[in-house]
């Protein structure tokens, strides 16, 4: 579950990114976010995370308050979390295999399992023939479920993705909320920032919108 709760955030410089924004997303829900450039959507997906921490209000994520979260914490949260932001952090001096295997190393995970893990996930984002390809290699569409596979090789109950379909074709952007699509039916609950028209106009699920920092529907 996802829930805030009169979340402000205002940065040093008085810009207030986010004002009062209070919404629930339930648990296996999915949801997805849009609003002008600026509107305040990429910072609300990195207090999900704990990137970011907002100036005022509660964030509630699977139950813990990640206002009050220590720092200590924050990595233990982000293990049940999946993430996909547009700097998409690809590691261009390993090949996609070993991309998709970091977070299990940083996780403690065995060779054996964390193997096992990685071609799954891989092979859920159609890129099990790619494992040993280096990620300049793949188009544009590839390298975004390459992302896909690393946010979700730790089986995260959340899913949260910013602009995932961004300067992809419509064939590629289709295919890409199918998968997310498919996530949401096996249970996990995913939020996506969007600015795509063609998507927002074809989707069954909630729809919030943002407007210069404050939550409108």
């Amino acid at each position: 579950m996802i829930s805030f709760s009169q979340v402000y955030k205002r940065y040093p410089n008085g810009f207030e990114a986010l004002k009062n924004v209070g919404f629930t997303l339930e648990a296996g829900e999915m949801a997805l976010i849009t609003g002008h450039s600026g509107a305040g959507k990429t910072t609300l997906l990195r207090l999900i995370a704990a990137i970011e921490r907002p100036t005022s209000g509660s964030i509630i994520i699977n139950g813990q308050n990640v206002s009050a979260l220590k720092s200590g914490a924050i990595p233990f949260l982000r293990r049940n979390l999946g993430l996909v932001f547009q700097d998409q952090k690809i590691l261009f001096d390993r090949n996609v295999f070993n991309n998709v295997l970091l977070p299990l190393q940083i996780s403690g995970f065995s060779s054996r399992a964390a193997t096992g893990r990685v071609r799954a996930a891989l092979d859920k984002v159609g890129l099990l023939g790619k494992e040993k390809a280096r990620p300049i290699t793949l188009s544009g569409g590839e390298q975004q479920r390459l992302c896909i596979a690393r946010a979700i090789v730790n089986r995260p109950s959340i899913l949260i993705a910013d602009e995932p379909t961004a300067n992809l074709d419509a064939d590629y952007a289709r295919d890409i909320m199918d998968m997310f699509r498919s996530f949401h039916q096996v249970g996990v609950t995913v939020f996506i920032a969007t600015h795509d028209a063609e998507l927002l106009g074809s989707t069954q699920q909630r729809v919030f919108t943002l407007d210069h920092g404050e939550l409108t529907t």
